[in-house]
């Protein structure tokens, strides 16, 4: 489904936990980390699409989170057309999408990165808020920029513990990352170039 210009209508998750750090998801069998994201099926608004795609990528229910935000207006990237198919060059330009921020309210257990047959992701983690772009594919790093900094008024604010206890002073140092993998069957074929459109 392609508006007249040529985008997909899709939206983009960007998922907080208590301490405001992002959910950050590895895509299947790639070195690239990005947000949840995923098409608005015909019929559907933004907001039903996000809860499918909450569900399809990461595992989560609309009970695990809490909608705090979303984008103004429509954000768009153009996709470089050796990803596109070549039968809809000339026709598909890129994705135009509505941008959530969402708290999670249930535990990191409640995802589930195989709640589908077709996972998009094979390993996540949390992340500082402003991600490191470098590790994004090329032709969105300007779409995550905006999200980011037009939701970061929404950002919830982090309840900080005091730091003074009775036996001196806590330490509030980095904690270690940890990232959370999907065992996957090594497959030998390729996979299809990250865009492909409707």
């Amino acid at each position: 489904m392609l508006d007249r210009e040529g985008y997909r209508p899709n939206v983009g998750i960007i998922l907080l936990n208590a301490r405001n750090q992002v959910f950050w998801g590895k895509r299947l069998r790639t070195h690239s980390w990005q947000f949840p994201q995923g098409g608005i099926k015909y019929g559907e608004s933004p907001e039903q699409a996000m809860f499918r795609e909450l569900h399809e990528e990461v595992g989560l229910l609309p009970e695990h989170v809490q909608i705090l935000a979303r984008t103004r207006d429509w954000l768009r990237y153009n996709v470089p057309d050796h990803f596109i198919r070549k039968d809809a060059r000339g026709h598909y330009k890129g994705q135009k999408q509505i941008w959530f921020l969402l708290r999670l309210m249930g535990r990191d257990s409640d995802m589930n990165l195989r709640a589908t047959d077709h996972p998009e992701f094979d390993a996540w983690r949390w992340n500082e808020y402003w991600v490191p772009l470098d590790v994004v594919i090329e032709f969105k790093r300007d779409v995550y920029q905006m999200a980011l900094t037009e939701l970061a008024r929404y950002l919830p604010r982090v309840n900080h513990h005091n730091r003074y206890l009775r036996g001196g002073m806590r330490h509030h140092g980095p904690r270690p990352r940890e990232e959370h993998e999907m065992e996957l069957p090594p497959r030998a074929t390729l996979e299809p170039p990250p865009e492909q459109a409707a």
